[in-house]
């Protein structure tokens, strides 16, 4: 059962938390120790808080998950687990997580809070509308860039805030195209709301989301508050990498029939993690040795 608990709280897909320490890097507070520490917890939350959702997710689509070739494996379509056990595990780290959010602060709390009120309202209303369901997958993520801010303390940009939207809508629609596309007549039998869409439209919506994103991020780096903070214009060096990194991700979708599982990807695709692996050190080299400033050390 502690197997079948842990499968069913999928770690594998607890990397989307890794947000929270957006704005810890950034802050220019990366090797501060308290600061790193909160971010440490306020990342253990989430990952506590997304594994409940995911297990209410599959409580809720429990008959479906039954009939897809790859979801019935799971342990409670399997019945490896019990559904009484799954609302139990559920209500038990749910609540912890949220007591133990309180320990960064009331506003750390309360995002912590608004993003399971999400997520539950995604799960039992939100994925049956069109368009709202991947705006609010898209405000989850906005909601873990925004509560690691606050577990330090610290302001996150107007310009992350654009830019994780877009991103997280980016990734949704992909997904929702993977899904359509995959399972053809089967789709909204699987997922009822996949009749709302279509492949042409979601190619669409997938164009003025890339074009947004990345336009977005681009004048974030050349923004003169950006160049302000970090004493420096260089930021605008690492678009090549957000550039190589979604049009990677548009080949995956679209010549190799990805992108039903991003994290799956990101863990699986050789050139797409290296790429970011790439960005996110460009990002810490340029923040922290801007304008001549030494390296901080560890403390």
């Amino acid at each position: 059962m502690i197997r079948a608990i842990l499968v069913s709280l999928r770690p594998h897909q607890w990397t989307k938390n890794l947000l929270v320490f957006a704005a810890l890097a950034l802050s220019k507070h990366l090797f501060e120790r308290e600061a790193f520490l909160r971010a440490l917890l306020a990342f253990g939350i989430f990952c506590g808080l997304s594994g409940t959702i995911y297990v209410v997710n599959d409580l809720t689509d429990l008959a479906r998950d039954r009939l897809h070739p790859r979801k019935r494996h799971r342990p409670l379509a399997s019945g490896a687990l019990s559904p009484e056990a799954a609302r139990g595990v559920a209500g038990v780290l749910g609540l912890a997580c949220l007591g133990l959010s309180l320990l960064l602060g009331r506003d750390f709390a309360l995002a912590a809070l608004l993003y399971t009120l999400l997520n539950l309202a995604y799960s039992f209303r939100l994925k049956e509308i069109v368009i709202l369901d991947v705006l609010s997958i898209s405000m989850g993520f906005l909601l873990r860039g925004v509560a690691g801010a606050l577990a330090i303390a610290v302001q996150f940009s107007d310009w992350l805030v654009v830019c994780t939207i877009l991103l997280a809508l980016f990734l949704a629609l992909a997904k929702r195209r993977h899904e359509l596309t995959s399972l053809n007549d089967a789709a909204s039998g699987h997922r009822p709301i996949l009749a709302e869409y279509s492949p042409y439209l979601l190619d669409q919506m997938i164009s003025v989301v890339t074009a947004s994103c990345l336009m977005a991020y681009a004048f974030y780096t050349m923004a003169p508050e950006t160049v302000e903070k970090y004493r420096t214009d260089r930021l605008a060096w690492t678009i090549p990498f957000v550039l190589y990194g979604i049009f990677r991700y548009l080949y995956l979708v679209h010549q190799r029939d990805q992108g039903g599982s991003p994290t799956d990807l990101l863990l699986t695709d050789r050139p797409l993690l290296v790429d970011v692996a790439l960005w996110a050190l460009s990002i810490v080299l340029i923040v922290y040795t801007a304008a001549g400033a030494p390296m901080p050390r560890a403390q």
